[in-house]
């Protein structure tokens, strides 16, 4: 069963605890979480429904490049990790 987990950094402004999921892709996988807890949407995606410059998704250790295409299929044993990026010096 696919998981999706999400860093601590996310977790101090919405509850998005790490999900275990049968979603087939990623898509599926995001759009279950939303609706789980719909304040993690506006923190992932934009008002065009496109990832947020500021997020990166990793499934199976890939990076996702795409990001107005996010209906990558995800297997049994993936595992997708959301975290946002962080910038400062």
């Amino acid at each position: 069963m696919p998981r999706i987990e999400f860093t601590p950094q996310l977790a101090k402004h919405v509850d998005c605890p790490a999900r275990d999921s049968d979603a087939a892709s990623l898509r599926t996988a995001l759009d279950e979480a939303f609706a789980a807890s719909p304040k993690l949407r506006g923190y992932i995606l934009d008002d065009q429904s496109r990832l947020r410059q500021h997020v990166a998704i990793f499934v199976d250790n890939q990076l996702l490049r795409d990001r107005d295409n996010w209906n990558v299929p995800l297997r049994p044993e993936s595992l997708v990790f959301v975290m946002q990026a962080l910038s400062g010096g």
